[in-house]
């Protein structure tokens, strides 16, 4: 079934928990500064710091009323992306993915966080809301943690500072780094040091002698945790790939005398319930391909970026010489199959979502800070 634009229902604030707001395309870039949560919050906040309607109607042949993407304007309502996304979801397989090391090694890590002082969690930058794991607050409590957005050279200056902008708000710095080129890498060693600077002062007034601070590294599958650690400890010591379930055991790690990281596999919920954020995981490569249908994924992703201003449905067109033929991006993936894969539509999506993986459309995040 061709995963076709329909017109947006009126969107529930209950169903739509990464709903993003309306914002302008523009180029300038903004400071954003922070001011730290008072003691008397009623709840802690996440320790982060440092860190860079589209829609015309169309008339079909049967006198029928269908909708064309165009990408012609400069700003775009994502509330209303949003809820197209989950529209196009529903008549698809739902996205699942929870192998066996994953189930094995949440229980283990659950302990091991016990003796952290220091947690790292750690998302995919595209895609800020949809990497964040609905249990991650209960597993930590009021353990200090640092917040890394990864990928930072696969966004936009506009977008890093909309997000950073966003955490502000909540008392939030974030870092934001490149696990490939090491950007940020020094700053996170050297906040994670800070931030359990207390630890040793405290095991003193007890009497005890000094230790090594503990930080674990945490975050979904593929989102750069085992690259960040390679970085900062400069030489390759935790195995990595640009594909999830490679680290599949936790491994301790030591970063000088005075640091110990903890490098752990990726952790995903048993049940993702929020299809339009696993649609986004498979877009991004942050879920197991076992886990979803590469020309449905790919399909969303072609109607996606026709109503992105900054791709849009005429760069489509650039790259591929294909017409998104009434806004179906599941029939722009079968056209693009049978024009250069002898009609393999699996490697026609496979080529669609390689680029946008490798940067081919740009600077692209899938997801806006909420209201």
């Amino acid at each position: 079934m061709f995963a076709q634009l329909a017109p947006s229902p009126s969107p529930s604030p209950a169903n739509l928990s990464h709903f993003v707001n309306r914002r302008s395309f523009r180029k300038s870039t903004v400071a954003v500064s922070a001011s730290l949560p008072t003691a008397n919050s009623a709840r802690p906040p996440i320790q982060v710091f440092g860190g860079k309607d589209l829609n015309s109607n169309v008339t079909k042949k049967d006198g029928s009323v269908g909708f064309k993407l165009e990408a012609n304007e400069d700003e775009i309502d994502w509330m209303n992306l949003e809820s197209d996304i989950r529209l196009w979801t529903r008549a698809l397989r739902p996205v699942q993915w929870y192998p066996g090391h994953i189930m094995k090694t949440e229980k283990e890590l659950r302990e091991q966080l016990k003796l952290m002082d220091v947690v790292i969690e750690v998302r995919d930058a595209r895609i800020p809301l949809s990497t964040t794991h609905p249990k991650m607050d209960a597993w930590l409590g009021n353990r200090k943690r640092i917040l890394v957005l990864n990928r930072e050279d696969m966004i936009s200056n506009d977008d890093r500072n909309d997000w950073a902008r966003y955490f502000a708000k909540q008392g939030i710095k974030v870092i934001f780094t490149n696990g490939k080129l090491g950007m940020g890498a020094m700053k996170l060693g050297r906040l994670a040091r800070s931030l359990a600077g207390d630890v040793n002062g405290k095991r003193r007034e007890k009497g005890l002698l000094p230790r090594s601070v503990r930080a674990g590294i945490i975050g979904y599958p593929n989102v750069g945790k085992s690259s960040l650690i390679n970085r900062l400890l400069k030489r390759k010591i935790c195995a990595a790939a640009p594909r999830p379930g490679v680290t599949r055991e936790m491994k301790w790690v030591k970063l000088g005398k005075d640091l110990d990281l903890l490098d752990s596999p990726g952790m995903l919920p048993m049940r993702i319930d929020d299809q339009a954020a696993a649609i986004k995981l498979a877009i991004c490569d942050d879920i197991g391909e076992k886990a979803y249908d590469f020309t449905d994924v790919a399909g969303i992703l072609v109607q996606m970026l026709a109503r992105i201003p900054e791709v849009g449905a005429k760069a489509l067109y650039n790259r591929y010489k294909i017409q998104l033929d009434g806004g179906c991006g599941k029939k722009f993936v079968k056209t693009l199959g049978l024009n250069l894969f002898g009609g393999d539509s699996h490697q026609a999506a496979f080529r669609i979502l390689t680029d946008f993986r490798k940067g081919k459309f740009g600077y692209i995040s899938l997801e806006r800070p909420p209201l």
